[in-house]
């Protein structure tokens, strides 16, 4: 049953955000009174009215990244508290909502911190680093045939369970900006793991883990040292398990890769 908030109390808070012009310039927390809300507002319609009231005054608005506010995208990470996408477990910043905090909260909002992900403005980091390792490997090249060839192509339950599992990671990066070594482990695992579990995903099986390995560690990712705060940051729930999948991929593809090389 889903409580009736309906006549709860408009609210007021403090919000402690980052400002930063660039990045390379220095950035601080700058503090803003968010007076007056309805606790039924998303973290980022907060934002919204925090920046009209800026424009208002002729301030420069606070610069935050969002697109689809439906928990989807993953565009919107932020770290709210401490924590990548806010106080709740599943959850991400934009479907996070006022009436999570109580009158009077100092809320301290701040970007993803991990230096693959640099600070372009405020509240905005630059991933491409993820994409840049999807493009290694994140992909098949096979013809994958018509809906009526999936149908056909027999698949393992439980693999199609964990491939759909896997698929569910939307690139946000909690991951990364909740692990201290800034691990990319979590996301590249699910992007391995979803199509190792499948038909399609089997020419290029070794080649995909092998590349998106190498490209995460070019790019200045840390190393996974299990402590599993990526899992329970993630929006989607994305299990830690998956890790230790990729880790079979990798050395069976080491393996099979050495053995090549050597005859």
């Amino acid at each position: 049953m889903v409580a009736d908030t309906s006549s709860a109390k408009n609210i007021s808070l403090t919000l402690r955000v980052w400002r930063q012009n660039g990045p390379e310039v220095e950035g601080k927390f700058v503090d803003y009174q968010a007076a007056d809300l309805n606790p039924n507002m998303s973290f980022l319609e907060m934002l919204d009215v925090v920046n009209d009231d800026l424009e208002r005054q002729g301030q420069e608005p606070i610069a935050f990244a969002h697109d689809c506010r439906e928990g989807i995208c993953g565009t919107c990470s932020l770290v709210i508290d401490g924590k990548p996408h806010g106080p709740h477990e599943g959850i991400a910043s934009c479907q996070t909502y006022v009436r999570s905090f109580k009158d009077g909260d100092v809320i301290v909002v701040e970007p993803y911190r991990a230096k693959p992900f640099p600070v372009q403005k405020d509240l905005i980091t630059d991933r491409a680093a993820f994409d840049e390792i999807q493009q290694a490997g994140g992909f098949i090249s096979v013809r994958t045939g018509s809906a009526c060839d999936a149908n056909a192509t027999p698949v393992p339950k439980e693999n199609a369970d964990l491939a759909m599992d896997a698929a569910a990671c939307i690139g946000c990066g909690a991951c990364v900006a909740a692990c201290k070594n800034a691990s990319a482990m979590l996301f590249v695992s699910a992007k391995v793991s979803q199509f190792s579990l499948l038909p399609q995903g089997q020419p290029e099986r070794d080649s995909r883990v092998l590349n998106m390995v190498a490209k995460m560690d070019e790019l200045g990712f840390g190393n996974c040292t299990n402590q599993y705060e990526c899992s329970a940051a993630c929006p989607k729930l994305i299990s830690h398990d998956f890790i230790a999948k990729m880790n079979k991929e990798y050395l069976r593809a080491s393996f099979r890769e050495a053995f090549k090389t050597s005859k």
